[in-house]
C-alpha cells in the first residue's frame, strides 16, 4: 500500500467531486470513505489507474450518501450519473484546494487542521495525534471548518500569503504522534511549488529545508534544548542545506524580494558557519534590516537585537531590545542572554529564572532553568 501515493491523490479527487456539483464536506467525506476502501482492497487487488479508482469509488460513495439524504436529491439529479473507469477530468484543482482550506473565514488552527486532512491526506487520528488532542476534539474542529467554507465558491482566488502562512504554521509544529508535520509541510510546499509559479513559495521551501537540516542537533539524547550556538554541526543535514542554498539563491536570482526569502538568507548564513564564532553576524543583521522593511513585526525585531548584540556587542542589543515591548514572548530571555554577555551575571540569573516562569514549552522551560541555576552556582563559588 502507497500511503504517499493515496495522500498525493487526496486533494486532486476532492476537486474534481466538487467541479462534478458536490460540496467541500461531502466531497471530502466521499474521498475519505473511498481512501478507508482503498486501504482495504488494495493490498490484494491494486488497481491499474489508482487515480481512476479513486475518483469513481468516491464519486459512488457521494452518490450512495446524496441518495440517503432527500434535501439532496435535486443535486444528485443534476450532477447526472456515474462516470465510468476512465474518464479522469486533466484539470487539477489542488491549488483551489490549497487556498479553501486557508480561507480567511477560518482560524489558523482550523485552517491547519483542514490542509492537512483535505490537501495532505492525513485522517483525523493521525492530526489529532500530531496535535496531542483527542479524536473527538480534532473531529470537530474539523467538521466545523468545512461547514464554514462549504458555500464557498471553489473558483474564487484565494490569498497566497495566507496559504504560505498556514503551510509555515504546519512546519512549525515539528513531530509529535506518528505523522512528522515538518516533513509533511515540507512535502506540501514542494507539491504547491510544482503547481504555482511564485518566488515566495520557492522561498519558503528554502526555509523549511534550511532549518529541517538542523533538526537532529537540536535537542539531546535526554530531549534537553540545545541553542544553535551549542550544536554539534556535524549533525547537521548537509544534503538538505545544499539544496534549501539552491532553492534559495534561485529565488534571489529573481530579484523580488519577500520575507520567507529573507528568512532562509538568515538561516542560510547560520548554516554556512563551520563554526558558531564563524557566523556572519554583521551580514544578519543587514539581512534582519531588510526583513523589517518588508514585514515590521515585533518577533523580526526581537531576533535583531539578538543579532545586534553579536555583532555589535550585548549593549548594543540591550539598546535594540529597549525599544521594544518587554511583554513579547522570549523577550526576558533574550534580556537574560545579553546581560550574560555584558559581564552582568546578577541580573542575567534572575531574568533567566523569570523567563523560565513565563516559557510555553517544557524543554525551553528547562533550558531556561538550567541556565539561571549555572550562573547562580557561578555567583555562590
Amino acid at each position: 500500500m502507497d500511503e504517499v501515493l493515496l495522500r498525493t491523490l487526496t486533494p486532486t479527487v476532492i476537486g474534481i467531486l466538487v467541479r462534478r456539483g458536490a460540496d467541500f464536506a461531502a466531497a471530502e467525506d466521499a474521498v475519505q470513505d473511498a481512501l478507508v476502501e482503498a486501504v482495504r482492497v488494495w493490498p490484494d487487488a491494486p488497481p491499474r489507474d489508482p487515480k481512476g479508482w479513486l475518483i469513481t469509488t468516491a464519486w459512488r460513495k457521494f452518490l450512495d450518501a446524496a441518495r440517503a439524504d432527500t434535501s439532496r436529491q435535486q443535486r444528485e439529479v443534476r450532477v447526472g450519473g456515474e462516470p465510468q473507469h476512465g474518464q479522469v477530468e486533466a484539470v487539477d484543482d489542488t491549488l483551489q484546494l490549497y487556498f479553501l482550506c486557508a480561507h480567511p473565514s477560518l482560524t489558523p488552527a482550523s485552517a491547519v487542521a483542514l490542509t492537512l486532512r483535505a490537501v495532505g491526506g492525513l485522517t483525523t487520528r493521525q492530526i489529532a495525534q500530531a496535535y496531542l488532542v483527542p479524536e473527538a476534539t480534532m473531529a470537530q474542529r474539523i467538521s466545523r471548518a468545512k461547514r464554514t467554507v462549504s458555500n464557498v465558491r471553489f473558483n474564487q482566488p484565494g490569498d497566497l500569503a495566507t496559504v504560505l502562512r498556514v503551510l509555515y504554521l504546519v512546519f512549525n509544529e515539528g513531530y509529535s504522534g506518528d505523522v512528522d508535520l515538518a516533513a509533511e509541510a515540507i512535502r506540501l510546499t514542494r507539491q504547491l511549488a510544482a503547481k504555482i509559479n511564485h518566488v515566495e513559495v520557492v522561498g519558503l521551501l528554502a526555509l523549511m529545508l534550511l532549518h529541517h537540516a538542523r533538526r537532529t542537533a537540536r535537542t539531546g539524547p535526554d530531549g534537553s534544548l540545545v541553542p544553535l550556538a551549542e550544536q554539534d554541526r556535524d549533525l547537521w543535514d548537509t544534503r538538505l542545506i545544499a539544496e534549501g542554498i539552491d532553492v534559495l539563491q534561485s529565488a534571489l536570482a529573481r530579484d523580488h524580494l519577500g520575507e520567507f526569502q529573507a528568512q532562509a538568507a538568515i538561516a542560510a548564513l547560520h548554516a554556512d558557519a563551520r563554526t558558531a564564532e564563524e557566523t556572519d553576524w554583521v551580514q544578519i543583521v543587514e539581512w534582519y534590516d531588510e526583513l523589517l522593511r518588508l514585514t515590521d513585526t515585533p518577533v523580526a525585531r526581537l531576533n535583531r537585537a539578538v543579532a545586534v548584540g553579536e555583532a555589535d556587542g550585548p549593549r548594543a542589543g540591550l539598546a535594540a531590545l529597549a525599544e521594544l515591548d518587554p511583554t513579547l514572548p522570549r523577550y526576558t530571555a533574550v534580556a537574560a542572554y545579553l546581560h550574560e554577555r555584558d559581564g552582568n551575571p546578577v541580573t542575567a540569573a534572575r531574568l533567566y529564572a523569570e523567563a523560565a516562569r513565563s516559557a510555553s514549552n517544557l524543554p525551553e522551560r528547562d533550558h531556561l532553568t538550567r541556565q539561571a541555576a549555572r550562573l547562580n552556582v557561578q555567583l555562590r563559588g
